[in-house]
């Protein structure tokens, strides 16, 4: 009876690996499509823009209220609920007939698709209750994240070349299926011992009203331009919501998000190594891509070979990280990972335009080896010192974070590389001379000082993306958990 129970545990780990796999798969794949969909629907590469940014502020906006339903009326109810959504918003999206219908579509989808992670998360948590196990499957399914980047450009690219750009869509359909069945087959419901009866609506708009205008204008900052009206609004409403979100939380029944989360030392610093990490990992990482294709003459589908071994990379230093539990205490995991991904990002550093592939995998899997590592410990604590009934709701408080994280490190580091770029082209052209008045000449003198300058630039940013990443290493080292022999294995009194 315990082998099965134990196996049970096992398939509901693999069900949950199945849905976050999809819903990072879908993100994945269709930014490959966006070019065939430009064409398609005659619209600017602006404009398509927007269908990752719906997309993106849809699903920041609805993960708390997930969080909070599954807590509320039961995880797998809301797990197999936005399951079942997603597929009917993947249908439609493949349908989608102009750019508005495209978007509504999309938003569905990040609707159903905000509800993958605080539930499975969840559903993980109740399921392997064991600090030890809980670890070591919460670094199996981190492992997803790392697979559907490698599965993204090798199966995007044959389905949009063979059978068009919609067919990204309606892949989903049976993957999808597949693990609405496997759901309702293994996954036990689960919900919180305290009956919810006033749900936080005033909260989750409010919240709403914050995260949206936070992530569009690290999404769209850089076009507009950080100084400009567009961007001012933005920096308005996210203070003044963010206040009247707080106002709220602190006079509500049941809210949320429970702000005595943040009352939690282990909770806070974990956070904030969660972002200082994703900040500067993302910030840092979505340079290569542009990089490989502009100085080295990679094309789009050689790039994303590049990432193959980094997701391999993680995909091996996950549950090697979550075995770990048990013997050795989560802070030094956590910062022993956070500074090798340090040490990744900062190799990034020694890129020239004649660097060879390995300049980049090397780093790159130094780097994903690093933030694999320590994955499941950074999970694992999040979800052991809130109550139990509250897991969903702090699972979807980690997203937020890291979600914000990543588009703050983007918008940063992009602004960073920009900047600098300019700054290196006055200070080189100060210290260069020509001597020639062959138009040929000065244009060639003109493009060895700005391919001097971006070079140095990337190298700048990659520089500081790295040290940024030392610091969130570090500062782990403060981590105190009560009653904490090896690992987390308590909760904190409520």
């Amino acid at each position: 009876m315990e082998t099965k129970q134990n196996n049970l545990r096992w398939w509901i780990l693999l069900t949950v690996i199945i849905g976050t796999f999809l819903g990072r798969l879908d993100q994945t794949i269709v930014n490959l499509a966006l070019p065939k969909i430009i064409n398609t629907f005659s619209i600017t590469v602006s404009s398509a823009g927007w269908i990752a940014t719906a997309y993106i502020l849809a699903n920041a906006i609805f993960v708390p209220i997930w969080g909070k339903l599954g807590d509320t009326i039961g995880r797998k109810k809301v797990y197999i609920i936005g399951f079942a959504i997603f597929i009917l918003g993947s249908v439609l999206a493949g349908l989608s007939w102009n750019l508005n219908s495209m978007l509504v579509f999309r938003v569905i989808q990040a609707i159903a698709g905000s509800a993958d992670y605080p539930t499975a998360m969840a559903i993980i948590a109740v399921t392997f209750s064991a600090g030890k196990e809980r670890a070591q499957a919460l670094g199996l399914w981190s492992t997803s994240f790392a697979a559907a980047t490698v599965f993204g450009p090798l199966l995007g690219g044959p389905l949009i070349d063979t059978f068009g750009w919609r067919s990204v869509f309606f892949i989903n359909i049976p993957i999808g299926i597949v693990g609405i069945l496997m759901a309702l087959r293994f996954i036990n419901e689960s919900k919180s011992a305290i009956k919810t009866k006033f749900f936080d609506w005033w909260g989750a708009i409010t919240l709403g009203i914050m995260l949206s205008s936070l992530v569009l204008v690290l999404d769209k900052g850089s076009g507009w331009g950080w100084l400009s009206l567009d961007s001012f609004i933005c920096y308005a409403l996210v203070v003044v919501f963010t206040k009247i979100f707080i106002q709220v939380e602190h006079r509500a029944k049941e809210p949320i998000v429970d702000l005595k989360f943040f009352k939690i030392p282990a909770f806070v610093n974990t956070l904030l190594n969660n972002f200082i990490v994703f900040m500067g990992m993302m910030g840092g990482v979505f340079l290569i891509p542009i990089f490989a294709q502009t100085f080295l003459g990679y094309n789009a589908t050689e790039t994303g070979y590049l990432f193959i071994p980094m997701a391999a990379m993680m995909m091996i230093a996950s549950p090697l990280g979550g075995a770990l539990s048990g013997k050795v205490k989560a802070k030094y995991i956590i910062f022993a990972s956070t500074f090798v991904a340090a040490i990744g990002l900062f190799l990034f550093s020694f890129l020239d335009p004649k660097s060879g592939p390995l300049a980049i995998i090397v780093p790159l899997c130094i780097m994903a080896f690093g933030l694999g590592f320590g994955m499941a410990q950074r999970t694992n604590i999040i979800a052991s010192v809130v109550e139990p009934n509250e897991i969903g709701i702090a699972s979807s408080v980690l997203a937020i974070v890291r979600n914000i994280a990543g588009a703050f490190g983007i918008a940063l580091f992009g602004t960073i590389l920009n900047n600098r770029i300019n700054h290196n082209i006055i200070q080189i052209n100060d210290y260069s001379h020509i001597i020639s008045n062959k138009v040929a000449q000065v244009g060639q003198y003109i493009s060895l000082i700005i391919l001097k300058a971006q070079v140095n630039a990337y190298d700048y940013v990659f520089i500081i993306s790295g040290f940024v990443v030392a610091i969130g290493a570090f500062a782990i080292l403060t981590l105190k958990l009560k009653n904490e022999k090896t690992n987390v294995t308590v909760h904190v009194e409520g």
